[in-house]
């Protein structure tokens, strides 16, 4: 069945490369991308709320605020990889048009985390979670002609 498919597609001359398979083997259809986006989706907006109900705790509550928003943020940037594929979002990441808007969001993310871990400055956090919001918001504004 394999040496048919491989004549009627015009491959017969030739076996298929390990590369060849590997790219056939992973890449996913429409409908299982559509899932894969939405679970990312929603596990980012999970993490977003639950960091805003942990806000509330006391002494930590600022800290784990700024992780879990952050993590609702990167999952939900990663959801869209669902529907592009990974290396055409990085590629339109880093387009001209949206560079400076991509520096910024992945700087604010990181600030975010390094200030929550490493300086633990709750105040920082706070104030690196607000410009996050900001940036994701300006970031993802880029994708829409005309509107910055």
């Amino acid at each position: 069945m394999d040496k048919l498919k491989r004549v009627l597609s015009g491959r017969d001359a030739e076996e298929p490369s390990g590369l060849a398979e590997v790219i056939d083997a992973t890449s996913l259809g429409w409908g299982t991308r559509v899932k894969g986006f939405i679970a990312c989706f929603a596990i980012g907006c999970l993490c977003s709320i639950l960091g805003s109900c942990l806000l509330w705790i006391p002494k930590k509550g600022l800290v784990l605020f700024a992780v879990f928003y952050t993590l609702g943020n990167i999952a939900s940037l990663g959801s869209t990889m669902f529907l592009m594929g990974p290396m055409k979002q990085l590629k339109r990441m880093f387009e001209p048009t949206r560079l400076i808007a991509t520096i910024v969001m992945l700087l604010c993310l990181i600030l975010t985390l390094c200030s929550a871990f490493w300086w633990r400055k709750a105040g920082l956090a706070l104030l690196f979670c607000i410009l996050q919001f900001f940036a994701m918001a300006w970031y993802s504004i880029s994708f829409i002609p005309y509107a910055r």
